[in-house]
């Protein structure tokens, strides 16, 4: 099973892609965490296929967030960091290299590059 570990302080989207992740891809299991200093934690304990982190919470930014876990040893490669910002600013805030994507979470057109990393991972995880 491929394990997810989404990270955003908003509660309705992260209910609303969980939901969507389990329906389209139920070999995906997908963790929820509010709170970002919690996700240290789970962070720290690893295991992940992938995470999802949001750049603007409360108490610790995304970016920090994304630091520990590449310190933590996970690959930057398997990290997304989400935002409701404009592309630009994003590829500004998070250069080419800096993770394996930085994406709108409210842009439809974004959502395309999401299904195409579930999908990878569920055919990883012996789905079709």
């Amino acid at each position: 099973m491929g394990r997810i570990l989404l990270i955003d302080d908003d509660r309705a989207f992260t209910d609303f892609l969980s939901g969507y992740i389990q329906e389209s891809y139920p070999l995906l299991e997908v963790e929820i965490c509010n709170n970002p200093v919690t996700a240290l934690q789970r962070i720290k304990a690893g295991g992940y296929d992938l995470m999802l982190i949001d750049l603007e919470m409360p108490t610790m930014d995304g970016l920090k967030v994304l630091g520990f876990a590449t310190q933590s040893g996970m690959d930057k490669n398997r990290i997304i960091i989400l935002s409701g910002r404009d592309a630009d600013l994003l590829h500004e805030l998070c250069p080419m290299g800096t993770c394996l994507a930085v994406l709108n979470k409210f842009e439809v057109r974004q959502k395309v590059v999401l299904d195409m990393i579930f999908s990878s991972l569920h055919k990883k995880a012996g789905g079709s």
